[in-house]
């Protein structure tokens, strides 16, 4: 049994998605967790947050400390009409590849990365996954920026990724190990209110996820994804 007083700080970039959830359950299990989430302006963030509020309100994450919510606008970098501004998201089959969001993760991690440096949290947790195909998401890249904001805030910078060899079914199955309400879980790009849009890839990846893991699949979908 690990004794509050003994437990480190992790700050989680919880975005109400599957994988950063299950992280941040995990995370919990040996450290304090201090939940960040990052307001760029996208499309789907009104209805992360209110997913956040009842997953946050759940075992096993209902000992974190409150959800501090930072803000950087990527206004000026993506246009109106860009999918994630807008809300009209590719289509169901679009491979990662094409729905990229260029310098996603510079974003998260410098905004984190200067709220930890002013609060004495010297550890910063987000959910990739084996496989992912973005030139941000690679071990190079998260050494170097770990590297680089340590040098430019003067502290301690780590940047963990538990689950880098891990895939969508694996950490639904660890999910359901640590008794995370999956279903409260959310990860479309074109949400309707509490409802998974069924028709983006984001809804294909989840609905893989579970049939892969071997799972039942309680998600909420406005229209059932397609198998």
């Amino acid at each position: 049994m690990v004794r509050e007083m003994d437990k480190t700080v992790t700050a989680v970039l919880l975005s109400a998605g599957l994988d950063s959830t299950v992280l941040a359950a995990r995370e919990a299990q040996a450290s304090i967790v201090q939940p960040l989430y990052i307001s760029t302006g996208l499309a789907w963030e009104k209805a992360e947050l209110k997913a956040l509020t009842t997953i946050l309100d759940s075992p096993p994450l209902a000992h974190a400390r409150p959800l501090v919510n930072l803000f950087f606008s990527v206004s000026d970098l993506y246009p109106p009409t860009h999918w994630a501004i807008s809300g009209n998201p590719p289509d169901f089959d679009t491979p990662d590849e094409d729905v990229y969001l260029t310098g996603r993760n510079i974003i998260l991690l410098s905004k984190a990365a200067i709220y930890c440096s002013q609060h004495g949290i010297e550890r910063i947790a987000l959910g990739s996954l084996a496989g992912n195909p973005f030139p941000d998401a690679t071990p190079e890249f998260f050494h170097a920026i770990a590297h680089a904001l340590s040098l430019a805030l003067s502290t301690k910078i780590q940047i963990a990724t538990p689950f880098a060899s891990m895939h969508k079914p694996d950490v639904i199955r660890l999910g359901a190990t640590l008794h995370v309400p999956l279903e409260l879980t959310l990860s479309c790009m074109n949400p309707d209110g509490v409802h998974h849009c069924g028709q983006c890839s984001k809804c294909r990846e989840r609905r893989d996820g579970f049939a892969n893991a071997g799972i039942e699949d309680l998600t909420k979908y406005a229209v059932l994804p397609p198998r």
